[in-house]
Parts: structure tokens; C-alpha cells; sequence
């Protein structure tokens, strides 16, 4: 019988193999072929609301070698509930594919530091992280790396996220930024392409945690959502 846990780790470093490439400061192309291709997304891909969210709580300063992209998740369940994961900067394993160990030094609070362990057969083994931001009511995270065994120099990054209704039912929009600089050696659509591959596979697995807990309520009246939805806007 395939372990569950396993086969889902192999099915996101399958998708991350260009990643790994990249980490590992080898060429690509050989393997997968042109991957210089940039998939930030471009204003007309991005709804209105969307791109209001991202004006009001996605500024960050770029430097010279600096890249930055925003990417955007739509989840099948309510906000309080990915809010619940996505808080826990003291154990961002909850749903981070490849974080297998977080510890966090003293109090849980602004300018707290965490060191995470990197799951075994990736190239990166540790990353040392500062939270910058934690605001539960307007449901803002940004942290910040400092440092650690990788090739993530000054890598800051953001995520808000917004209630929505998905179908009919509460839903939840989750929008993450990041600003990080350029390695020696790459392009800056070359890092924004591997950094949002890595981005992507952790909002799908927080998609896929979330949604598997909210299938387990049904019941939540959509009066509710739309409460939340005036005292948001």
C-alpha cells in the first residue's frame, strides 16, 4: 500500500522539480526546457476587487535586484477557518508541504523568530524567519527571512486574505505578495517563476487542507457570509 503522506510530498516535488533545479544553481533546460518564461500574472487577469486588495495591503519597497509578483487563491471555505491555518506562523507545517519541523524562540508576538526544517530531499535544509505582521483583524500575515541554508536573500512576503462567496457558500480569497533579490546568475523572470512555483504548491495544499475541513460543515447559515462581507468592504 503507497503511504498517502509520501505520495503527496513526491507529487509536489514533481511540480517543483524546476525549483529544485534552480536551488541546486543548475540549468534547466535540459530537463524541463525553457523555463525563462514568466507567469506573473498581468493586470487583466486580475479582477478589480482583486487588484484593490493587492494596492491596499501589498506595497512593498523594490530594490534594484529585487523581483516581486503577487499570486491569488480562491478557497471553498469559509474565512475563519484558513484564517485559523494560516495565523499559525508557529506551525506553518499545518500546511506547507515541506516544512517538517518549526520552532519558534519566545513569545508568539510581533519580531518573533521561527527556524524551519526543509523536509529531506530538497536542496534547502533550514530557513530562519521573522514575523513582521500578524493582524487578526484585517487577517494579514508578512514574514520575513533572515536567513538560513538556501538562496532566498531578503525575501519578505505577505498574505490577506478577503471572504467571498464560492457557489453559493462562503468562500474565502487569499492573495500572497513577495519581494526577494535576484541570485547571481539568474534573471528576475528566472526567480519570480521559481519562487511563485513554490508559492503555488503551498496555496494548493492550503486549499486542499481547508476545503477537506470545511467539507465536514455544511450547516454554516450564508446570512453569516454576507455579514462579513459588509464589514469587510
Amino acid at each position: 500500500m503507497v503511504d498517502a503522506d509520501a505520495f503527496h510530498f513526491h507529487t509536489f516535488r514533481l511540480l517543483l522539480l524546476p525549483l529544485i533545479l534552480f536551488f541546486s544553481n543548475l540549468s534547466p533546460e535540459p530537463v524541463i526546457g525553457d523555463l525563462r518564461r514568466p507567469i506573473r500574472p498581468t493586470l487583466d487577469s486580475i479582477e478589480s476587487v482583486e487588484m484593490e486588495y493587492i494596492r491596499r495591503h501589498h506595497t512593498q519597497e523594490i530594490g534594484e535586484n529585487q523581483c516581486s509578483s503577487a499570486l491569488v487563491k480562491h478557497i471553498k471555505a469559509p474565512l475563519p477557518l484558513v484564517w485559523s491555518l494560516v495565523r499559525r506562523f508557529d506551525q506553518p507545517q499545518k500546511y506547507k508541504p515541506f516544512v517538517s519541523r518549526c520552532v519558534v524562540k519566545g513569545n508568539l508576538e510581533i519580531g518573533s523568530l521561527r527556524e524551519v526544517d526543509v523536509k529531506s530531499g530538497l536542496p534547502a535544509t533550514t530557513s530562519t524567519e521573522r514575523l513582521e505582521l500578524l493582524d487578526d483583524n484585517e487577517h494579514i500575515l508578512s514574514v520575513r527571512i533572515i536567513g538560513g541554508d538556501h538562496r532566498l536573500r531578503n525575501y519578505s512576503s505577505i498574505m490577506s486574505l478577503h471572504p467571498e462567496i464560492i457557489d453559493g457558500r462562503p468562500g474565502t480569497l487569499v492573495i500572497e505578495s513577495f519581494v526577494v533579490d535576484v541570485p547571481e546568475g539568474n534573471t528576475k523572470d528566472e526567480t519570480c517563476y521559481f519562487v511563485e512555483a513554490l508559492i503555488k504548491c503551498n496555496l494548493k495544499s492550503l486549499a486542499d487542507v481547508s476545503e477537506g475541513l470545511a467539507v465536514q460543515d455544511h450547516t454554516e447559515p450564508i446570512d453569516c457570509m454576507y455579514d462579513l462581507l459588509i464589514r469587510s468592504g
